[in-house]
């Protein structure tokens, strides 16, 4: 096995185990949880900058305008999609959550014809009308709009649309992003301070520390991923990709015994047809590119 293709494995057991850690405080508030994960995520970088020497592109990005935009769009939108995992996976939604994960790369095509101008292939729009059938054979077994699984895809997509304006690396892009979110987390801190509501700062110090690993249990996926994509293709790294939301799925099945009917069986198998229609297509494509 590769070194690219074992990190980027590892980054998605990561991504996919995730769900156990944010269970750990089930009873402590989601946005209470995120500022913390933002303010730990934002001093563990701020060491590992400090470590890798590498303070000199922070001051090079602070300077340039046009990076910082980008930056602090991408900070807003991993934020928005940090605070709805985190809340859907402690309010029992977790097979909700593995569904907007694998949306998000049928969600990318439709983002890039938009914003990028990019063509798909007839196999690509296939997928896509797929997923959309699924969608909304989903949201009527539901009753309602799945927006869960459709605001992770969406937030996590635009967020990758935005660091495609700025290329940084992994932990110097990671350290700008939380920088851009640390007054509202501190802010936040402060008001539930003044409120008597705070819960996390009451913790056993057992799981306060648990919480205050927030910060490499956010870094450390990235890293291995930002290793993982400078040595594999796109195309190979897109199928490595699913193995986050299928670990996610199966908890929800196995440990949080969440109920999974048949219809959302249903709309999860298109979902998967999608995938592989637009694996295909999209490695057909690229060899079709090559060839010409």
């Amino acid at each position: 096995m590769n070194n690219g293709l074992l990190n980027a494995i590892i980054a998605y057991i990561m991504w996919g185990v995730l769900p156990l850690y944010w269970k750990l405080f089930d009873n402590v508030p989601a946005g209470e949880i995120l500022s913390h994960r933002v303010v730990w995520s934002f001093v563990f970088m701020g060491i590992l900058i400090t470590i890798q020497r590498r303070w000199g592109d922070m001051k090079r990005i602070a300077a340039n305008r046009t990076h910082l935009q980008s930056l602090a769009a991408s900070g807003l939108l991993i934020a928005v999609n940090w605070l709805i995992f985190i809340w859907a996976v402690n309010n029992g939604h977790v097979v909700e959550t593995s569904l907007g994960y694998y949306l998000n790369p049928l969600l990318n095509v439709l983002l890039a014809v938009v914003f990028l101008h990019e063509k798909p292939n007839r196999g690509q729009w296939i997928a896509i009308a797929i997923a959309g059938a699924a969608v909304l054979i989903i949201a009527i077994d539901y009753g309602r709009f799945p927006w869960i699984a459709i605001s992770l895809a969406s937030s996590f997509g635009l967020y990758g649309l935005a660091k495609k304006k700025t290329v940084q690396v992994a932990s110097v892009g990671l350290l700008s992003e939380t920088a851009v979110v640390l007054p509202i987390a501190l802010g936040y801190w402060i008001y539930l301070a003044a409120a008597g509501q705070s819960t996390a700062w009451t913790l056993p110090p057992s799981f306060f520390v648990e919480l205050l690993l927030s910060g490499v249990v956010t870094a450390l996926p990235l890293l291995f991923f930002a290793r993982a994509a400078a040595r594999m293709s796109l195309s190979t790294l897109g199928f490595v990709q699913y193995i986050g939301p299928t670990i996610m799925l199966l908890l929800s099945v196995f440990v949080f015994k969440e109920t999974v009917s048949p219809v959302l069986l249903v709309g999860f198998a298109l979902i998967w047809t999608a995938l592989v229609v637009y694996a295909v297509s999209s490695v057909r494509g690229t060899k079709l590119a090559k060839a010409s």
